[in-house]
């Protein structure tokens, strides 16, 4: 009983900072209809994922890493030997960031800017306090410069070195482990070995640890 009460609980409290990032996204961009696709999986969970930002597909579902990046993430899960519902996903910025191709006037995905990452920090944040993950896989350098604070690290340099971390402002602490970002395996295909390599050494570190 008392731990349905905890569930119900971290629930609600999940959704108060959802609908608090989205009531501060609409005050932030009133004319631009900016679509927040908010984290979500097990608010107890061990291990967080947290990307860069949602894309075409997520944006359109409303849900961290479906489309391409569901197919990236399937592998990832595939590699660590878990559950997607074993996991918390999230992105760092929590709307997508997009530029205009003025020949075609469609849009396409571009890097978060400065303003869009620190504008979202204090959600994500809540939602490290909120689940409390032992370990969070940070999936490229706009999450690893985010959750490390520090604007000069590169995943380059970084990518499967786990480290103790906390976030500015405070909170929980947890230990950062940097990945590339498995978007990145497509654009370059020789990162891919490197990036399994670093996956499995999160699976064994995970195996030792939790």
């Amino acid at each position: 009983m008392m731990a349905k009460a905890q569930t119900q609980s971290r629930e609600k409290i999940h959704e108060q900072i959802r609908q608090a990032c989205v009531d501060f996204i609409e005050q932030i961009y009133p004319d631009q209809s900016k679509i927040v696709v908010f984290g979500e999986g097990n608010l107890s969970a061990k291990l967080m994922l947290v990307g860069e930002a949602p894309g075409e597909q997520e944006t359109l579902r409303q849900r961290p890493f479906v489309g391409s990046a569901g197919k990236n993430l399937d592998r990832f899960l595939e590699l660590v030997h878990l559950e997607r519902e074993a996991l918390y996903i999230t992105n760092t910025v929590k709307f997508r960031p997009t530029k205009r191709n003025e020949k075609t006037g469609r849009l396409s995905n571009r890097p978060p800017e400065r303003e869009e990452v620190l504008l979202c920090t204090r959600f994500l944040r809540e939602e490290i306090n909120l689940v409390s993950p032992r370990v969070i896989a940070s999936l490229g350098n706009v999450a690893l410069r985010a959750l490390a604070g520090d604007r000069r690290l590169t995943i380059g340099a970084e990518h499967g070195r786990p480290r103790p971390c906390q976030m500015a402002g405070g909170g929980v602490e947890f230990i950062l482990f940097p990945l590339y970002h498995p978007a990145s395996v497509i654009y370059n295909n020789k990162l891919k070995e490197t990036y399994e390599q670093d996956v499995a050494q999160l699976a064994q570190y995970l195996k030792e640890r939790m």
